[in-house]
C-alpha cells in the first residue's frame, strides 16, 4: 500500500512538473520576446523598404545573415539560390524542428502612405515595375529572426535543435528559373542533416484580427496549378466567317464547357475545387478572324486525386469542342505548388500551445483558396502551418487584402507571432525528448 501511495504521489507530481517546465520556458519566451520587439519592428520596416523579387533576394539574404551570425549561429547561404539556413543547436540531444520564413516581395507600386514605404523597383516580365511586400514576408523574415534570437539565448534549455529556413521565391519565380523556393530548398538537402522531425511557418494574414493564430487540421490551402490552351483555327475576313474557323467562337466554347468540370464532375460536398479562365487573347482587328485565340487559367484543388482528374478533363474538354469545330488545340498544364496540408496528428498536439500563446485568440480557418509552397516542406515531414492576424478590429473586413498595393500591417501583432515559433519549437522538442 505504500509503495503504491509513493508511485501515486510521483506519478501526480512528474505530471504537474510537465506542464510548470512548459509555463517557466513559455514565461522567459515571453520575456526575452518583450526585449526584442524593438529590433522586431526595425527589422520589419528594413526589409519593407528594401523589398526584392522571387530569386533575386540577394540584399535580403546579406541581411539576414549578418543578423543571424550577431545571435552566434553559422549561417549556411545559396541554399535553393538566395535562401539562408542556420541551425541552432540546444544543450542537450533529441530531435530536430524547422521553423520557416519567406523572403521575396511582389511586383506591386506601394501607396501606402508609411515613413518606410518601398520605393524600389525592378524589371518583371521585361517592363520596369515597383516592388512591395504586399504579402508580409518582410514580417515573416523579421518574426523568424527575433525566433533566432530569443531562442539563442536561451539553447541550452532546448533539447534538440532548431533549423532556420529562410526561403527565396514562395511568390513563384519564372517559368525558366523552376524548381524554385521550398521545392528547390528541398532538393538542396534542407529537410536533412539532421533530418527534420516537424516543421513549422505562419503567415500574416489581412482581415483576421490582430494577434489571432488561425489554423485547419489536413487540407487548408489550394493546390494551385497554370494552364495554357492555344487554340488555332484557319483566318478570314470577317465578312466571310464560312471560309475559316474562328478560334474566337471555339476558345469561348471552351470557356464555356470548363464551367462544367466542377459544376458537374466534382463531388463539392467533400472538397471545393475552381477552374477560373483569366487570359483571353485573341485578333488584332475588328474585320479579320484570327488564326489563334489563347486562354490562360488557374485550377484550385484540394486533393492531389481531384487535381488529376481535372487536368485530365481540361485537356479532354478542349480537344473535344476544337475537333466538333474544324479547329485544333495545344494544351498545356503548368503545376503549382500541391496542397498545403497540416498533419492532423501534430496540429492537434500542437493546438495547445497555439492557444496558450494567444488565449481566446486561437480560431479553427476555413478552407483558403490561395496557395502556398510550405507544402514542399511538409511532404518530407509533418508540418504545421498558421496564420497570424495583423488587422486592427475595427477594420477587419475593410482592411485591403494581401497582394494589395495598400496593405498594410499592425506591428502590434508581430511579437505573438515570435512567441508562436519559438513555444512551438520549445514544446515540440521538450514532448518529443520526453521532457
Amino acid at each position: 500500500m505504500r509503495t503504491n501511495l509513493l508511485l501515486t504521489v510521483l506519478l501526480i507530481g512528474l505530471a504537474a512538473a510537465v506542464p510548470a517546465r512548459a509555463q517557466s520556458l513559455a514565461s522567459e519566451i515571453d520575456r526575452l520576446t518583450a526585449a526584442a520587439e524593438p529590433e522586431l519592428i526595425a527589422w520589419r520596416r528594413h526589409l519593407h523598404q528594401n523589398p526584392e523579387l522571387s530569386n533575386r533576394e540577394v540584399e535580403t539574404a546579406k541581411y539576414v545573415v549578418e543578423r543571424l551570425r550577431s545571435f552566434g549561429l553559422e549561417p549556411q547561404t545559396g541554399v535553393g539560390k538566395t535562401g539562408v539556413v542556420a541551425l541552432l543547436k540546444g544543450g542537450r540531444p533529441g530531435p530536430v524542428v524547422a521553423l520557416r520564413a519567406d523572403m521575396d516581395g511582389l511586383p506591386v507600386r506601394e501607396e501606402v502612405d508609411v515613413p518606410f514605404a518601398s520605393k524600389a523597383t525592378a524589371e518583371y516580365e521585361g517592363n520596369t515595375v515597383g516592388v512591395m511586400h504586399a504579402c508580409g514576408h518582410d514580417t515573416h523574415v523579421a518574426i523568424l529572426l527575433a525566433t533566432a534570437k530569443v531562442l539563442s539565448q536561451m539553447k541550452d534549455k532546448i533539447p534538440g535543435s532548431v533549423k532556420f529556413i529562410f526561403q527565396p521565391a514562395e511568390e513563384g519565380a519564372p517559368l525558366d528559373e523552376r524548381p524554385a523556393g521550398a521545392e528547390l530548398m528541398v532538393k538542396d538537402g534542407v529537410m536533412q542533416d539532421p533530418k527534420v522531425d516537424a516543421v513549422f511557418g505562419l503567415h500574416v494574414f489581412a482581415n483576421v484580427p490582430s494577434g489571432f493564430i488561425t489554423y485547419r487540421s489536413g487540407p487548408f490551402m489550394a493546390a494551385a496549378d497554370q494552364f495554357e490552351i492555344l487554340v488555332t483555327g484557319k483566318q478570314t475576313h470577317g465578312s466571310a466567317p464560312w471560309r475559316g474557323v474562328d478560334p474566337i467562337v471555339v476558345g469561348s466554347q471552351i470557356v464555356t464547357a470548363l464551367q462544367t468540370i466542377v459544376s458537374r464532375n466534382v463531388d463539392i460536398t467533400r472538397l471545393p475545387a475552381i477552374v477560373s479562365v483569366g487570359q483571353f487573347q485573341s485578333g488584332v482587328r475588328n474585320n479579320i478572324i484570327p488564326e489563334t485565340a489563347r486562354l490562360v487559367g488557374t485550377i484550385r484543388t484540394f486533393d492531389d486525386g481531384v487535381q488529376n482528374d481535372i487536368h485530365a478533363r481540361v485537356k479532354k474538354i478542349a480537344e473535344g469542342v476544337a475537333a466538333g469545330a474544324g479547329a485544333t488545340v495545344d494544351v498545356k498544364i503548368y503545376r503549382g505548388y500541391p496542397v498545403t496540408s497540416n498533419d492532423p496528428k501534430l496540429t492537434a498536439q500542437m493546438l495547445p500551445t497555439l492557444e496558450r500563446v494567444a488565449p481566446g485568440k486561437v480560431k479553427e480557418s476555413e478552407l483558403i483558396t490561395g496557395a502556398e509552397d510550405f507544402t514542399f516542406f511538409q511532404r518530407q515531414a509533418p508540418g504545421l502551418f498558421v496564420f497570424l492576424g495583423i488587422t486592427p478590429a475595427d477594420q477587419v473586413g475593410k482592411a485591403p487584402a494581401n497582394h494589395s498595393p495598400l496593405f498594410s500591417v499592425d506591428e502590434a501583432a508581430l511579437p505573438t507571432g515570435v512567441k508562436a515559433l519559438a513555444n512551438l519549437a520549445v514544446d515540440y522538442l521538450n514532448a518529443a525528448s520526453g521532457r
